[in-house]
């Protein structure tokens, strides 16, 4: 078969019969009730949401909206819009003031005005990534907006990038601490809600939206959780947004950040590496030279090597072999 988007077809009613009925399966293998949904207004979220309601019902779904001062409008007003349209019960927390006192924005400052001296707070920052797909290694640049709108942009030693990121990390654990708040009060679990791109590649944080009791669509690719979204009538405003990680006050693509490319082109990517496509098959089907795609293809597997950590279990000096796993 010829390498194309095709590849990621999927039969989507039998599929999302599927999934939810593992959700009901899951959730009896756990002894809970229902489920917690953190709804950001993306794709990934909203699709994990629809999900849950096709398998126990919008009564056995609890939403939340977790907005912290970075976060964009948009993303509350899509996630109340999803809510209203499945039916479910939602409550909004504001992380703010939380994150505050334990001095998220205050320790990301500090690193940013290493870089840029002149930094008060009222800037706007985001992270960039940069090099792989040149052939060099990953590193990271600070870019900076002031209120009067000029932009700068310099590289991140790794000190303080290191730091920014922790600092930033503080968001998913937060929220995740409120997920697991209301899960604990309700007797429900905690979804997770990863595509395969996110989670083969590590985009996510330890112990905070990595964190779950069940994943629903970890197996699907970001082009397939979009086809998913348009299958199970989801509004138009969620099935049309853009993928961004909505963690940093300027406008963040998660290919910025993260990923060697935009969404659709990294799904075929790894489908195709997964699957043992050369990469000059990949790099047809993309329009890239061949040397490009192996990059891609040496880019995907550095990242599963460096994010390894993300995924292991807490280990233990010595197995405990009267409890599973």
């Amino acid at each position: 078969m010829k390498l194309g988007y095709d590849v990621l077809n999927l039969d989507l009613g039998a599929e999302a019969d599927r999934i939810a009925g593992r959700l009901r399966e899951i959730l009896r293998d756990l002894s809970r009730r229902g489920m917690v949904v953190a709804m950001s207004g993306g794709i990934d979220s909203s699709v994990c949401a629809a999900l849950a309601v096709r398998a126990v019902g919008k009564d056995k779904i609890f939403g939340l909206l977790l907005p912290e001062q970075d976060s964009s409008s948009g993303s509350s007003a899509r996630g109340r819009q999803l809510a209203d349209h499945l039916g479910i019960e939602c409550e909004l927390v504001d992380i703010a003031p939380t994150l505050a006192a334990i001095g998220c924005y205050r320790w990301r400052d500090e690193a940013i005005r290493r870089v840029f001296p002149d930094y008060d707070g009222t800037w706007k920052n985001k992270i960039v990534i940069s090099g792989g797909l040149e052939g060099q290694v990953n590193h990271f640049k600070l870019i900076v907006q002031t209120p009067a709108g000029e932009t700068k942009e310099a590289r991140l030693g790794l000190r303080e990038y290191l730091q920014i990121v922790a600092a930033t990390n503080f968001k998913q654990r937060i929220r995740k601490t409120v997920e697991y708040f209301h899960a604990d009060r309700l007797n429900y679990a905690v979804v997770g809600t990863p595509n395969r791109l996110e989670y083969d590649q590590g985009f996510f944080v330890k112990n905070g939206d990595g964190s779950a009791d069940l994943k629903p669509i970890a197996h699907l690719y970001k082009t397939q959780v979009y086809a998913m979204a348009r299958h199970l009538g989801l509004p138009d405003e969620i099935c049309s947004a853009t993928p961004t990680t909505d963690t940093y006050s300027l406008q963040q693509g998660q290919d910025e950040f993260y990923f060697a490319l935009p969404y659709r082109q990294m799904d075929l990517a790894l489908w195709a590496l997964n699957h043992g496509r050369p990469a000059s098959e990949l790099a047809a089907a993309l329009g890239i030279d061949t040397t490009q795609a192996e990059r891609i293809y040496a880019d995907i597997q550095a990242k599963r090597r460096t994010t390894r950590y993300l995924h292991a279990k807490a280990v233990l000096v010595e197995a405990v072999t009267e409890l599973p796993g």
